[in-house]
């Protein structure tokens, strides 16, 4: 339950609605809600008559709204790599033949901004839009490696540590660790630790001065693409992250005071 008052218990009910990923009708909502059964519903009216969610009456659910939809874009268009990164992640993944994705932070998460499938797709948990763990995915550890010590700190507290898989990093000193590794070499790779049969190789996107963007990474089942595989393709990667970290500071994140960040 949010701790910023209206606004955010209204957020609270929107996340929930969205969690969903399909209309959702008011039962199903005060069944996993937070909030007394009056004090949802006003939320929910609230929400709707703002068109952050719609409703419909013959079905009797609700889903999010077309405002909601116009701020998503905004947000997309104006603080997402994703417009700039397009026709980088194009190059990529049209030379390596393997699902690409892009990646930035968001409370700790990683949230997959844009992707490009395989040649021969897989299914996988990413898609652009989700929000995965960052302590046990390649891009979510490369963001997480090049974080200042007070931001990292902040972003360990928030893992679950929970293992998805025999491979996970589940505690704290193995992660750290991890991120060390990382941080020297300037790439990282998902062992099968989110999902089995899926391996990467990772980049964090920076800026000239250090400051950490998002994460680039080539992602390949381990039943055609093997570590090694992967890491050959780590220059590239690194090429590509340094590209769209360039751009993107001089269009988007300007910046001329920031210590760079030392390895």
């Amino acid at each position: 339950m949010s701790g910023d008052g209206t606004v955010g218990k209204a957020l609270d009910v929107l996340d929930q609605v969205a969690a969903y990923e399909r209309p959702v009708r008011f039962g199903e909502l005060q069944d996993n809600s937070a909030y007394p059964k009056a004090t949802l519903y006003r939320f929910l009216q609230t929400l709707t008559n703002q068109g952050m969610l719609a409703y419909d009456a013959d079905r009797q659910t609700y889903t999010l709204g077309m405002r909601l939809v116009r701020l998503a874009h905004a947000a997309w268009t104006t603080s997402s790599l994703a417009p700039i990164a397009r026709p980088y992640l194009d190059a990529l993944s049209a030379e390596t033949g393997e699902t690409v994705h892009l990646a930035q932070l968001d409370s700790s998460q990683v949230l997959y901004v844009d992707k490009r499938n395989a040649r021969q797709p897989v299914e996988m948990y990413s898609q652009a839009g989700k929000v995965g763990p960052a302590y046990c995915t390649g891009v979510g550890k490369a963001m997480m490696a090049f974080l200042d010590d007070a931001d990292l700190d902040r972003a360990i507290q928030q893992q679950s540590f929970h293992r998805f898989t025999p491979t996970t990093l589940a505690t704290e000193a193995d992660l750290r660790a991890e991120l060390a590794n990382i941080r020297a070499r300037g790439y990282g790779f998902d062992r099968e630790e989110h999902e089995p049969g899926i391996a990467c190789v990772a980049v964090p996107i920076l800026t000239e001065n250090g400051r950490m963007l998002g994460a680039l990474s080539v992602t390949g089942p381990t039943s055609r693409t093997s570590l090694d595989q992967l890491e050959d393709w780590a220059p590239r990667v690194i090429d590509t992250a340094t590209r769209i970290g360039r751009e993107a500071q001089a269009w988007r994140f300007p910046e001329t005071r920031q210590e760079k960040v030392t390895t």
